[in-house]
């Protein structure tokens, strides 16, 4: 019986969800002890913003930045280099059967942010948005 193709359009399950925080909480934890053998991470504050998991828990990507925002490709370069480490202090902290393999990205839901912020400052929009509110009031009186 072939599975459903719609299930992957629903979003992850509530397992995914909590390994994924698990995962967050954990390796926040590890990095902010410098639990990890390397100069080089140590020196940077790393903030975990997200861990998603994959639909059959085998592969977590951590989503992180560091803390300023300058030095994001050292960050993951030292990360990937320390993935190893990382996954088996991960065992040891964590209450898991198993541990997922750890892919690092840059978290640039913060720059995200900063435009959409740029975007709704625009006068442009502004005015659009001051419009479409004022059409809504008309609205409501009649």
């Amino acid at each position: 019986m072939a599975k459903n193709s719609s299930s992957a359009a629903r979003g992850p399950k509530l397992r995914q969800l909590r390994m994924g925080e698990l995962i967050r909480h954990t390796l926040s934890d590890l990095l902010l002890r410098g639990d990890v053998h390397d100069p080089d991470l140590n020196r940077i504050s790393v903030t975990v913003g997200e861990v998603r998991c994959s639909p059959d828990l085998k592969v977590a990507t951590a989503y992180v930045t560091p803390l300023g925002g300058q030095g994001g490709s050292d960050l993951i370069a030292a990360l990937a280099r320390n993935k190893g480490e990382l996954r088996h202090l991960l065992g040891k902290e964590m209450t898991a059967k198993y541990v997922p393999d750890l892919r690092f990205r840059l978290d640039e839901t913060y720059d995200q942010m900063d435009e959409t912020r740029r975007l709704f400052s625009d006068e442009t929009v502004q005015r659009d948005i001051a419009a479409r509110d004022e059409g809504d009031d008309d609205d409501a009186r009649d």
